[in-house]
Order: C-alpha cells, then sequence, then structure tokens
C-alpha cells in the first residue's frame, strides 16, 4: 500500500460510464470536509477544518489501519410553554434548515504508520491528526539449499 492511499476518495467515480472526468457527488462535496495532508521523514499530519467544532463534538478512530473521522450535530428544538399573546409576538420558524449535521470520512493510512502513536488536536475549528512515521523492516533474503 503506497501514502497515496490517504486520498482513497479523491477520484470517486472516476471513469464510471464511460466519463473521461471524475463524477461530482453534490452531498459529499457540501457535506463532508476536506483535508490536506503533509508527509516529512518522521510523520504524515492530516488537517482538517471544522469550524465551530470542539472536541466534543468529533470523534476519531483507528480500525485495522483506517483512520475515520466522523462527527453529529443535532439541534434539540426548545419548546417553551408560552401563552398565546406571547407565542403570536415571539414569531415561529418557517423554514428551519440549519438543525443537523453529520459526517465520516475515512483514510486508509500508509504501512510505515505507527499506529499507537496517534495524536489530535483542534484549535481554532481545524482538527490537526499527527501520524508518526516508524521504520520499516528491510527486505529479508531466504538462503536456498540443494536437496
Amino acid at each position: 500500500m503506497n501514502e497515496l492511499a490517504l486520498f482513497n476518495d479523491l477520484f470517486d467515480g472516476f471513469g464510471d460510464d464511460g466519463y473521461i472526468m471524475p463524477s461530482f457527488n453534490l452531498k459529499k462535496a457540501f457535506v463532508a470536509p476536506k483535508v490536506d495532508v503533509k508527509e516529512d521523514k518522521d510523520a504524515y499530519t492530516l488537517e482538517m477544518d471544522l469550524p465551530g467544532k470542539t472536541e466534543k463534538d468529533i470523534k476519531i478512530e483507528l480500525n485495522r489501519n483506517v483512520l475515520t473521522i466522523s462527527s453529529e450535530e443535532k439541534s434539540e428544538k426548545e419548546e417553551k410553554k408560552e401563552e398565546k399573546a406571547e407565542a403570536k409576538e415571539a414569531g415561529k420558524y418557517l423554514i428551519k434548515e440549519r438543525t443537523y449535521s453529520k459526517f465520516s470520512r475515512s483514510f486508509t493510512l500508509p504501512e510505515d504508520v505507527d499506529s499507537e502513536k496517534l495524536t489530535a488536536k483542534v484549535t481554532n475549528g481545524v482538527l490537526s491528526v499527527t501520524m508518526p512515521r516508524r521504520a520499516l523492516a528491510a527486505p529479508k533474503h531466504i538462503a536456498i539449499t540443494a536437496a
């Protein structure tokens, strides 16, 4: 597996139905936050913009070398018992579109990520996941004996 597996959903639908351009998933484009992934000699760093989110709003899981970042937010409707006259003055929603948001992004990590040392932090609405690298075992030569 190579480092490009981090971008496993970049070209979803590329070439489907004979089209040359990747398909455009409108739901995914507006719901799933975009990420930047940086590589250096010691670690990979994934950064994701999550404005308005705190560490309590974000869930990060690692399962069999697949990192999943997700969030779900529900705005509970607050209803107060008011007198009829007060209710007319307070008004009511005609359209309420900002009540629920949910996303989940999964990334297959490169083989050289040390999964025991992953760290994550949220600063000013930006999630940063640091994935330290470990040295991979060198190829081993096996001697062949004649029978």
